[in-house]
């Protein structure tokens, strides 16, 4: 009678290198992304003070740190993306990389830009 409960043959592991190296390296980025916004978004609070401009000052600080925060991540993605696409050959995956690319940059730089603008 066979066993049902325990495999007596050996798994087939069907992962190359490359796929492993890929995988290490995007656990290695979600690991670094999830961290820094950890540390991002604890480090800047928005403390009260007598001054009302201080206390708007302090929260566009605070508000401007996520929105920075979410553009690293947008950023990081779309450099994944792009690597995904030069790996598969897929034109498709590469604009939708370099416009996600793109998108986090200008949203990373969003404070910088609108303070450009405005003078």
């Amino acid at each position: 009678m066979k066993n049902l409960f325990h495999k007596t043959e050996k798994p087939v592991n069907h992962n190359t290198k490359l796929e492993r190296k890929v995988k290490r390296g995007f656990r290695f980025y979600a690991v670094t992304v999830l961290s820094m916004s950890l540390v991002l978004g604890m480090a800047v609070t928005a403390h009260a003070a007598s001054d009302p401009i201080t206390v708007v000052n302090n929260l566009s600080d605070f508000i401007f740190g996520l929105i920075r925060a979410v553009g690293l991540i947008l950023l990081g993605w779309g450099i994944v993306q792009v690597g995904l696409s030069l790996q598969s050959h897929d034109p498709s995956q590469r604009s939708n990389g370099f416009l996600t690319l793109a998108g986090g940059i200008v949203i990373t730089f969003a404070k910088e830009i609108l303070t450009l603008i405005t003078g």
